[in-house]
């Protein structure tokens, strides 16, 4: 536990002056934790089967690419470029055909890279996207995810006694996924009225809350259950106490994919 708390102090003392700059240099930060993100993902794939590096090469230059997409858009509007996403398939289909060895490179190999750079390079794009139109939102989603996450640990711990989905991640508990729900809805709905938008409806803006902290709880499922198909019990030990960059951040994920849906209405 000593090791998991000395480990978070010094990620927010790290964090939060870079998400205050925000910029640039936050752009950068975010461009890095998705490369460590696309990291973990390939060495998972490693345990099956391993990539090429050279193909490995290109995923990472391409998440760094899709992170730096529309950063400086002045309305939350977003738009896809079709133009990457034709590259990416270029990049890891054709290979298949000049390399014609599927011990060494082949379709699933290829899909997989798809899949996790498009995966990867949009979230977290998503996330400098959020920082770049504002700091309060971004401030107010990171609340929803951390303060769900704290205490559904907190009261799976103290009263957890029912599972929440075994198969999948045994520690949790449908204890947990309340106290996380309540006190994640409430920290941050108080935030949202009192500090972004006071005339937005309350009860709209909790019922908002409370869906993406939903979202995010099951977003920490989907990544429990790609740890549990590839046997794994973390993504990395980048982070001592605290395990991987998805390990942090897979609640988060998905809030901020969410966001993307109730932008205009809030």
């Amino acid at each position: 536990m000593g090791k998991r708390v000395i480990s978070a102090f010094i990620m927010l003392i790290i964090f939060i002056p870079l998400l205050v700059i925000g910029g640039n240099i936050f752009t950068m930060f975010i461009s890095l934790l998705g490369v460590l993100g696309l990291y973990e993902l390939l060495k998972l794939k490693k345990n099956n089967k391993d990539i090429p590096t050279v193909m490995k090469l290109f995923a990472y230059v391409i998440v760094i690419l899709l992170n730096f997409n529309n950063i400086d858009i002045i309305d939350f509007h977003y738009v896809m470029d079709y133009r990457l996403i034709s590259m990416i398939i270029f990049i890891f289909l054709l290979p298949i055909i000049f390399i014609n060895d599927n011990n060494t490179y082949n379709i699933t190999d290829a899909m997989y890279l798809i899949s996790s750079t498009l995966f990867i390079g949009y979230s977290f794009n998503l996330i400098t996207i959020t920082r770049n139109y504002d700091l309060l939102y971004i401030v107010y989603l990171l609340l929803i995810s951390t303060i769900t996450d704290t205490f559904a640990l907190i009261t799976g711990k103290l009263i957890g006694k029912h599972s929440l989905c075994p198969s999948i991640s045994p520690g949790k508990t449908i204890e947990g996924l309340i106290g996380g729900l309540f006190m994640g809805v409430f920290v941050a709905s108080s935030f949202y009225h009192i500090f972004i938008d006071n005339t937005f409806s309350l009860p709209n803006i909790v019922f908002i809350t409370f869906i993406l902290s939903i979202i995010g709880q099951l977003g920490d499922l989907v990544f429990s259950m790609i740890k549990r198909y590839y046997k794994q019990k973390d993504f990395s030990n980048i982070i001592p106490g605290h395990g991987g960059i998805l390990d942090r951040v897979d609640s988060l994920i998905f809030i901020v994919l969410a966001f993307i849906f109730v932008i205009d209405i809030i």
